[in-house]
């Protein structure tokens, strides 16, 4: 399966409405343990999940089955990816006029300084290293849910549903 929908709603966000994510994660244990970890968190969330690097520009430019999906507020990015690499993704978003005001977030196992500045180079919005325990993953996750989804305003215009654009 290279993608799934998940819901989880507590609270709305600021923007009156569930935060859409998208989570571009190829380890089905990393995928259960954010979830998990959005769960116990407190802001409506609804995650979509992409395991490789093509299904979710597949979702972002709404190509095939994804063709009515809605644009996400935050993506969370995994480097190391099947079919198309997380770097790749990350430029491509980057550089494209309607998906660049995306925030995104890097939650790889890389902590080589190349990556970090490789990522802030390609305009990634913030860069963490995935800790190695359980809990300290669940805190991590939520440290990024009270972050991005409850400090941080994020443009209304973010989810506006993408272009039909086929890439």
């Amino acid at each position: 399966m290279t993608t799934r929908n998940l819901t989880h709603q507590v609270v709305h966000s600021s923007l009156g409405r569930p935060v859409r994510i998208l989570l571009v994660e190829d380890s089905a244990s990393d995928v259960a343990m954010t979830l998990a970890a959005l769960r116990e968190g407190w802001i409506a969330n609804d995650l979509h999940v992409s395991t490789d690097g093509e299904a979710a520009m597949d979702f972002l430019y709404r190509r095939g089955e994804f063709h009515t999906a809605q644009r996400p507020d935050l993506i969370i990015l995994d480097l190391n990816l099947p079919k198309k690499d997380g770097r790749e993704v990350l430029a491509e978003v980057k550089a494209d006029e309607e998906l660049k005001a995306i925030p995104v977030a890097i939650l790889t196992t890389s902590s080589a300084e190349a990556d970090v500045l490789r990522s802030y180079n390609l305009l990634a919005n913030s860069y963490m290293t995935k800790p190695v325990g359980f809990d300290q993953f669940l805190a991590t996750i939520q440290q990024i849910q009270s972050f991005w989804l409850s400090h941080v305003r994020l443009p209304e215009g973010s989810a506006s549903p993408a272009g039909s654009r086929t890439r």
